[in-house]
């Protein structure tokens, strides 16, 4: 089997919907910055924007896609409901499409399973959680605004609350969650795949100046494919059926994480990526007021 030319794949959903397998993430992108990434990266071949209304950028995301020339009907853009907006998903949809100017997005994720209180952030709500907020996810999709709807950050156990709930309907299409070299979640991933849960691996490189591009062991490893750490990461991250959506801002990185095409890792080379022994997360849980990792996913 020849290797795929990633830059053209697609993931099935289990909507039927075909997701992009490499995107541009925006998270920790500057504002003044994420306009000309965004427009970049659609110019060079990205056909998949991933953005957040905690990022704070979906105005200059929106723009980006304008600027690009892209058709809208090419373009996946996923965006993300926030925290504190649990209660008002309604209004975070409307808010986010206002801001990213578009009439409706490919994906909507609930961006963390934390039901934060609006008026103290180091308080979670009482009286809501996040399976009132899927129960009201689940009625965008009618609505035409929102074409998918899904969850970041979920852990199984929370995931196995969600499919318990008395309204769950609506199995997510997708669990945007943490996955690189040092934060494998085997067994996560296998839990989404019995599921028919398509993960997309954010902070795939290992986030900003990553631990991973010093390893030794993957410096080796590029050097011998003629390729960069980062590309070797993101076609590992591929071949295990995760989208990636690496986050750059430079014009050069943003066209060389594309250059996927036409080469593969073998199955060895695979291997000697999947037994690094460290480990560390770029995004954990003490920032929110409830605990949401477990240590369930290796």
């Amino acid at each position: 089997m020849a290797p795929k030319n990633w830059t053209k794949e697609h993931f099935t959903l289990n909507t039927g919907a075909k997701i992009p397998a490499v995107g541009l993430g925006t998270w920790q992108s500057k504002p003044g910055e994420v306009r000309e990434a965004v427009k970049v990266a659609l110019q060079s071949g990205y056909r998949h924007i991933d953005t957040a209304l905690a990022y704070g950028n979906e105005k200059e995301v929106g723009e980006g896609i304008k600027d690009s020339g892209v058709p809208r009907e090419e373009i996946w853009v996923t965006t993300k409901l926030d925290n504190p907006w649990h209660k008002r998903v309604e209004e975070g949809i409307n808010s986010s499409l206002k801001s990213l100017g578009l009439d409706y997005v490919d994906l909507y994720l609930m961006h963390w399973p934390s039901s934060t209180d609006p008026d103290d952030l180091s308080k979670h709500y009482p009286d809501w959680d996040f399976r009132d907020t899927w129960a009201e996810l689940q009625k965008l999709p009618a609505s035409g605004r929102v074409k998918n709807i899904g969850v970041s950050n979920f852990a199984i156990k929370n995931l196995e609350k969600l499919f318990a709930d008395s309204r769950f309907k609506i199995t997510p299409a997708v669990n945007q969650v943490e996955l690189h070299p040092n934060n494998p979640s085997p067994k996560l991933l296998n839990y989404l795949k019995e599921k028919g849960i398509h993960a997309t691996a954010y902070s795939c490189l290992g986030s900003t100046d990553s631990p991973l591009y010093k390893n030794d062991e993957l410096k080796k490893l590029a050097e011998k494919k003629g390729k960069t750490v980062q590309q070797v990461l993101l076609v590992w991250g591929l071949q295990r059926g995760s989208s990636v959506i690496p986050k750059s801002v430079s014009a050069q990185r943003i066209q060389a994480n594309l250059e996927l095409d036409g080469w593969e890792l073998t199955d060895d080379e695979v291997k000697v990526i999947d037994s690094l022994p460290e480990r560390f997360k770029v995004c954990g849980d003490s920032w929110l007021p409830v605990k949401v990792f477990f240590g369930d996913d290796e």
